[in-house]
């Protein structure tokens, strides 16, 4: 596989070059090199200012969301211009970390299922920065189990009729609109009852509340809605086909987490080239060294891994069930080189971390990549029945009514 540019290629990446060493926020790129998935790791002035100032830039320049298409706010990128694009923008994408759920999941989403003029009205702002987007999927007794959702919507006159509660809704407490996917029939099968809509946050009843985490932040929401009014004009998708359109979210969620994770090898190797061991560096140790290189293997598959996804979507193929593959390694290798780091620093690890907290960070945030979207467990079960061909799970609600459904071990 050649990997050097064409002469065309090259005239683009030096484009780009040029656009963002001239434009980008340089003071940042310290802070930014250094970034946890999730978060820009901006400490020194309003994160989500530096963000949605980035993203304006990249906007007015043409150069916002890569892969969308330009009508809707996008770049309409080519797959290698796209590839082009993100290793010259390097550092500087982790602030569009408040935007990964609206352009990852949301946007595609709205791409495909929204009408015209919806698309006009709603994408341009959200490729630009100005709005934000949320997912609002999962509940309290509905998470792996998306499809067992209570959250309903029911029918009046023009509008629908919205009463339940969401959480772990990231950036919700920061955006303009949301998905929201609702039960609508409890009377067929849970995956037949379902439907998807698009949602004002700002709307009378809805109640965002902050979860705060064990790593200080509060970037998790539970949402309540109480009687909230939706426009029927706001449904995507027929009623009832709720399921399907909550795929093409799923599926572009896991290749948005998958691809967009940084598992920390390089400040992992940064700090194995410093770091002394019996005297010598740490990176002469023969165990240490072939750590690094399962990792950079790791590391390697999964930015490749991208790479190969990114090319299927410009050929009109929608996001599959392989790209499940991608956030399972991420989040169980960005856990394992975590704790490997904070075992060669020993107990100062556990005090101080002698890399500024990132190893720890990036330990405590693991678990939660391993969760959402999908956890470890369904993502194996995806790979093994829809990319592996083998035999589905045995469900002992197949078929029956949602209704019908114990709740409790003896109902």
């Amino acid at each position: 596989m050649d990997f050097n540019d064409t002469a065309e290629e090259a005239q683009f990446r030096k484009k780009v070059r040029d656009w963002i060493d001239a434009n980008a926020p340089k003071e940042l790129e310290g802070e930014l090199s250094r970034a946890a998935f999730g978060t820009s790791g901006i400490t020194s002035q309003d994160p989500l200012a530096a963000s949605k100032s980035w993203q304006r830039k990249k906007a007015d320049a043409g150069y916002a969301c890569p892969r969308w298409p330009k009508e809707y706010g996008g770049a309409g990128f080519s797959p290698i211009e796209s590839v082009i694009w993100s290793q010259e923008e390097g550092p500087y994408a982790a602030l569009s970390a408040q935007f990964t759920v609206g352009h990852g999941m949301c946007g595609p989403t709205m791409i495909e299922w929204a009408s015209e003029e919806q698309k006009g009205r709603h994408l341009p702002p959200l490729s630009s920065g100005e709005e934000i987007w949320c997912q609002l999927f999962s509940e309290p007794a509905a998470g792996s189990d998306l499809a067992g959702i209570r959250t309903r919507a029911q029918k009046d006159g023009d509008d629908w009729i919205v009463n339940g509660q969401k959480i772990w809704t990231s950036a919700a407490h920061l955006a303009s609109y949301g998905l929201l996917l609702t039960r609508t029939d409890p009377d067929v099968p849970k995956h037949k009852g379902l439907t998807m809509f698009f949602l004002d946050m700002r709307s009378p009843g809805v109640e965002v509340r902050p979860i705060k985490q064990a790593n200080g932040r509060s970037g998790f929401n539970e949402v309540y809605f109480t009687d909230v009014r939706i426009p029927d004009a706001q449904r995507l998708g027929a009623p009832g086909a709720g399921w399907q359109v909550a795929l093409t979210t799923l599926m572009n969620e896991r290749l948005s987490l998958g691809s967009a994770i940084s598992v920390g090898f390089p400040a992992l190797l940064d700090y194995c080239k410093r770091l002394k061991l019996d005297g010598k560096p740490a990176t002469d140790n023969p165990m240490v060294r072939a750590r690094l290189a399962k990792f950079a293997v790791r590391d390697s598959g999964l930015k490749y891994t991208a790479f190969r996804a990114i090319t299927a979507l410009s050929k009109g193929k929608a996001p599959g069930p392989e790209n499940s593959i991608g956030k399972l390694v991420a989040g169980l290798t960005m856990q394992e080189l975590a704790m490997f780091a904070l075992d060669l620093q020993g107990q100062a690890g556990v005090v101080g971390d002698e890399a500024d907290g990132f190893f720890q960070t990036l330990l405590m945030r693991a678990p939660a990549i391993r969760i959402e979207g999908g956890t470890d467990e369904i993502l194996r079960n995806i790979i093994g029945e829809r990319v592996l061909g083998l035999p589905q799970d045995l469900r002992a609600d197949q078929g029956m009514a949602f209704r019908d459904i114990p709740t409790r071990g003896h109902d």
